[in-house]
């Protein structure tokens, strides 16, 4: 057999050693970026409760003509990346969502505004306004 017909066989280490670098520089660039979306879309996920929470506050409030300083009354879900809770005082309330501590959602910002803690008013005040 001649020597050119053994080396169009398979790839060398050389060969090999590139694909490699190539897919660990794919996997750098992409692995931040889709850990990015994951903390928008549990975020998201989170908002959605909290309104969800305040439409079931406005509906106790019609019913008893007070808000409820409990979050079973208001929510059946629990999420695995926030802590949600609610606190009345002064004829309102204010809903929370509390990023648990040790998962990625702690760390969630926008811009240079830190959205490990959404909360949202009887007054419809969602802050930090820009996580919403």
């Amino acid at each position: 057999m001649a020597p050119t017909a053994l080396r169009l066989r398979g790839f060398t280490l050389i060969e090999m050693m590139i694909v490699v670098a190539i897919a660990a520089v794919l996997a750098a660039i992409a692995v931040p970026s889709f850990q990015s979306h994951l903390r928008e879309a549990r975020r998201a996920e989170a908002l959605e409760s909290l309104i969800q929470m305040q439409l079931a506050q406005e509906e106790h409030w019609l019913e008893a003509r007070s808000y409820t300083a409990t979050t079973s009354d208001l929510t059946g879900k629990s999420l695995n990346y926030y802590t949600l809770s609610v606190t009345t005082s002064g004829g309102g309330y204010t809903l929370t969502a509390t990023a648990k501590s040790g998962t990625s959602q702690a760390s969630d910002t926008e811009g240079s505004t830190s959205c490990a803690t959404l909360s949202l008013s009887h007054a419809d005040v969602r802050s930090p306004s820009a996580c919403w």
